[in-house]
């Protein structure tokens, strides 16, 4: 017999879309540091450029410089985000997909979709903490991008 699926009540699905709102501001200004707290100094992630990293500083390293200056407009589609829980509400899923800009060579611009699972656990002071991301593009869209914008804060 299968079981519902856990999603989460409205409050903490909208917590979690805020969180994913707030994180997409960090990675449009391209800041690193203001996107640090949003993560667990000893996060795994999965994503485009590195099939497995075990820290923050390694994937702010080996993901976020090849990906961040490189594309604009990153947005998740919040609309189309699901969010599911722990029964103790405890631990979120977020299920994400998301909107950027990539560039060619030739600095022209494409669409550059992606999808992204989140989990996150909540801290003892209420907020969410994220401890493992995986992140990665919809198929046929082209692997690289050429654009150049600085870092704001690292």
């Amino acid at each position: 017999m299968n079981l519902p699926l856990p999603e989460a009540d409205g409050a903490t699905a909208a917590e979690v879309r805020d969180w994913l709102d707030r994180f997409a501001v960090c990675v449009r200004e391209v800041d690193y540091a203001a996107a640090r707290p949003f993560w667990h100094h000893d996060i795994v992630i999965f994503g485009t450029y590195q099939e497995l990293v075990k820290s923050l500083s390694g994937w702010t390293e080996q993901q976020w410089d090849n990906v961040w200056p490189r594309t604009a407009e990153f947005c998740f589609d919040l609309a189309n985000t699901m969010v599911m829980t722990s029964p103790d509400g405890a631990m979120a899923v977020a299920i994400a997909p998301w909107t950027s800009t990539g560039f060619h060579r030739d600095g022209t611009p494409f669409d550059r979709p992606g999808r992204a699972t989140i989990v996150l656990v909540r801290q003892s002071d209420g907020r969410w903490l994220g401890v493992h991301s995986h992140m990665s593009l919809a198929r046929g869209v082209p692997q690289e991008s050429h654009g150049k914008r600085p870092v704001k804060a690292r």
